[in-house]
C-alpha cells in the first residue's frame, strides 16, 4: 500500500471489537514510534501501554467516553521535558518529537488493520495519578488500540490552498 492511501484510510475509530491485539502487532507499532525522527535523534519520550480489561473505572477518570475502555488498548505518548533538544529560543522539542512517534504509532496501527482514537482532550490530573506519571514528565496524548467495529465515515480537509504558501507567507 502506498504511505498516502494508508493515511487517507487512518480515520478516528471510537467503536472496538472485544478482540485482543496481538503480541507482535502491539510491538510492532511501539517500534514504529521508537524510529521516529526526533531532534538530534534524542528520543525524549515514553509511551505507558494500559490494557484496559478490569482498569475502566480508572480509565475513566483520565477520559469519560465509554469507548476510551471498550478498546483492548490504550497508549499514552508522554514527554520527557528533560531529555529534550533544546533550540536557540529555549523551545523544548520533547512535545514534537513525542508527537511525531505517536503519529508513527498510529500509521503502523492502521498498516496492521488495528484502529486507533487521537485523545488530547484527557484530564492531565488524573493521568498523572492513575497512570503514576512523574511530575516532570508531561502525558501529551493518548490513543486507543484495537480491531475497529466501525467504518471510516467522510473526511474534511481544507483545501491545500488553504493551508500551503509557497515561499514567505
Amino acid at each position: 500500500m502506498e504511505l498516502l492511501d494508508l493515511i487517507k484510510r487512518r480515520y478516528s475509530v471510537r467503536s472496538y471489537k472485544k478482540d485482543p491485539v496481538e503480541d507482535e502487532k502491539l510491538r510492532a507499532v511501539l517500534e514504529a514510534a521508537c524510529f521516529a525522527p526526533t531532534a538530534a535523534n534524542r528520543q525524549p519520550f515514553r509511551f505507558i501501554v494500559v490494557k484496559t480489561e478490569g482498569k475502566e473505572e480508572d480509565l475513566k477518570r483520565i477520559y469519560g467516553a465509554n469507548w476510551f475502555c471498550e478498546a483492548p488498548v490504550v497508549i499514552c505518548a508522554c514527554a520527557v521535558p528533560e531529555e529534550g533538544w533544546i533550540r536557540r529560543d529555549c523551545k523544548n522539542y520533547s512535545e514534537v518529537d513525542a508527537t511525531i512517534a505517536m503519529d508513527h504509532l498510529i500509521l503502523e496501527a492502521t498498516s496492521l488493520g488495528l484502529g486507533t482514537c487521537w485523545i488530547a482532550a484527557f484530564d492531565p490530573d488524573a493521568a498523572h495519578e492513575v497512570l503514576d506519571i512523574p511530575e516532570d514528565v508531561i502525558p501529551l496524548v493518548f490513543t486507543t488500540l484495537g480491531y475497529p467495529d466501525d467504518e471510516a465515515g467522510s473526511k474534511r480537509r481544507k483545501d491545500l490552498s488553504e493551508i500551503v504558501r509557497y515561499g514567505k507567507w
